[in-house]
């Protein structure tokens, strides 16, 4: 709990001793300037300047300190590079690898030459251009050594704007943890050892470390690569491994349930959008554009399914569209329920959200991993790497709905003798969902994002097609498989958002 006090402004300068820990008067007379005006006071804080990131830090400035750090960094190592560095290491380096080629090259001439072989110009030509990259690399290498002086001035340049604009920012940013301060006292003030200490450490082994890697490459040989030993990931690998194995088979009626379930509901879809003569379909997806986003909504969706149907497309998408409804069908209905309930219950949200973080931010690459083990490739595969991606927007955007609902209305819906089910049913969900339906679109939409991916574990569809069209760079076939793929995305999103006027 923050301690909250109420301060007059005839107060305000009795405190800045309090607050600042020394210099009350510089303090005082600097923060009534910035104070009175409105626009940036120019001032300038001499010890913030000389000591840089460190004064910052032992003032608990760190949201500046922290970039001042990187700054003075660079600059230190420009400084160390050019008083210190061989700058021309990494070309010597070049030309060590190019000599071992040419010595290669030099026998492979004089061999040809011994068999009087019809290459041996070939070979005189490759050595000529060796010798002359190895004559420009050494040029290269003598004026990055000549510049090590002007790579020097320019840290030490570098390193003075750095100072100034410490300077000048230093009494400014206290100024503001001031006026925090005198509201919530919680709010680091003075001089403290400990931060002092801390700052200054950390400070001087970030300046040591990176002067001695870019001024010394190579002196202290785990700066370069970090110190582990293979034995370890062998080890880490070896114990996944057991541990997939034994949840496969433990659960192995579980995942096989699962799939079933998946497959009666993808094995429907497809029926529906696949077996089904294509007139009816696209008559369907017509009339329920129509009736969701008007006439022009309506004209766009039969330009694009005569566009999937022309190019020869129309299988696959709607193989692609019984996938995309089977996932976010499934997501959908296991999402909204879910979301109502962490919207009134914070402690299990609390919970479901570093789940749900750890879903999104999961690269697609690596989830599909534990997927295929334990459901092997195929469509349910493919179905549940797409829910994992894309099923959380509903459950999201449900929650804030949810937390949206002005309490008034409720109470007032209460107070007239609404039963749970009546405030849930005629106010909270009325109410919430414009955004629960923005969770439904976005679901939807990144749900279709997968089908690409999809298509690398056993999916079907016009991801097939993008994939096929990047493993044979077949340009015109990725972009009308993309362009189909694009028209899947807009119609979807025209039923689930479009509204008639």
């Amino acid at each position: 709990m923050s301690e909250t006090v109420n301060v007059n402004a005839a107060d305000r300068d009795a405190l800045v001793p309090e607050f600042t820990g020394s210099s009350p008067d510089y303090y005082r007379a600097k923060f009534r300037a910035i104070g009175a005006r409105s626009k940036f006071t120019w001032t300038f804080n001499w010890m913030a300047a000389a000591l840089g990131s460190v004064w910052f830090g032992m003032r608990g400035l760190w949201n500046w300190g922290l970039p001042f750090v990187i700054l003075e960094a660079f600059a230190v190592i420009q400084i160390g590079r050019g008083l210190f560095g061989d700058l021309g290491a990494e070309a010597r380096e070049r030309i060590a690898q190019i000599e071992g080629t040419l010595n290669f090259r030099y026998q492979q001439l004089q061999a040809a030459i011994d068999k009087k072989a019809d290459n041996v110009d070939v070979f005189r030509r490759t050595i000529e251009s060796l010798e002359n990259a190895i004559a420009d690399i050494r040029l290269e290498a003598a004026q990055a050594e000549a510049n090590a002086v002007w790579v020097a001035v320019f840290g030490l340049a570098f390193l003075a704007i750095v100072k100034i604009a410490e300077g000048i920012i230093a009494n400014p940013a206290l100024e503001k943890r001031f006026s925090i301060w005198l509201s919530d006292r919680t709010v680091k003030s003075g001089l403290s050892p400990l931060r002092t200490c801390v700052a200054a450490v950390f400070v001087f082994i970030i300046f040591a470390v990176s002067i001695v890697h870019f001024s010394f490459p190579g002196a202290v040989g785990w700066l370069a690569s970090f110190p582990t030993d293979r034995i370890i990931r062998l080890t880490a690998i070896t114990y996944v491994e057991s541990l997939f194995d034994a949840i496969k088979l433990g659960g192995q009626a579980f995942f096989a349930s699962v799939s079933y379930c998946i497959r009666i509901v993808l094995d429907g879809l497809e029926v529906l959008f696949v077996s089904t003569p294509w007139l009816v379909v696209a008559s369907f997806i017509i009339l329920l554009t129509w009736l969701s986003a008007g006439t022009k909504g309506a004209i766009a969706a039969a330009f694009f399914l005569a566009y999937m149907g022309l190019f020869g497309f129309w299988e696959k998408a709607m193989t692609t569209l019984a996938l995309l409804g089977t996932a976010a069908i499934l997501s959908i209905t296991l999402g909204i329920p879910l979301g109502l309930f962490c919207a009134r219950r914070p402690r299990f949200y609390s919970v479901i959200r570093p789940i749900m973080d750890f879903m999104q931010t999961m690269p697609s690459f690596v989830f599909m991993i534990p997927v295929i083990a334990f459901f092997s490739v195929g469509k349910p595969a493919a179905v549940i790497t797409t829910m994992i991606f894309g099923g959380t927007p509903v459950v999201r955007l449900t929650v804030l709905g949810m937390r949206g609902v002005p309490e008034s209305i409720r109470e007032a819906a209460i107070a007239y003798g609404a039963s749970k089910w009546y405030l849930l049913t005629k106010v909270d969900l009325p109410l919430a969902s414009p955004s629960i339906l923005a969770g439904v679109n976005q679901t939807i939409m990144l749900s279709l994002a997968m089908v690409v991916v999809a298509s690398l574990i056993g999916a079907k569809g016009l991801g097939e097609d993008v994939l096929e069209a990047l493993q044979y760079s077949s340009v015109g076939q990725g972009i009308l498989a993309g362009f189909a793929i694009l028209f899947c995305a807009m119609i979807l999103n025209q039923v689930v958002q479009g509204q008639r006027d």
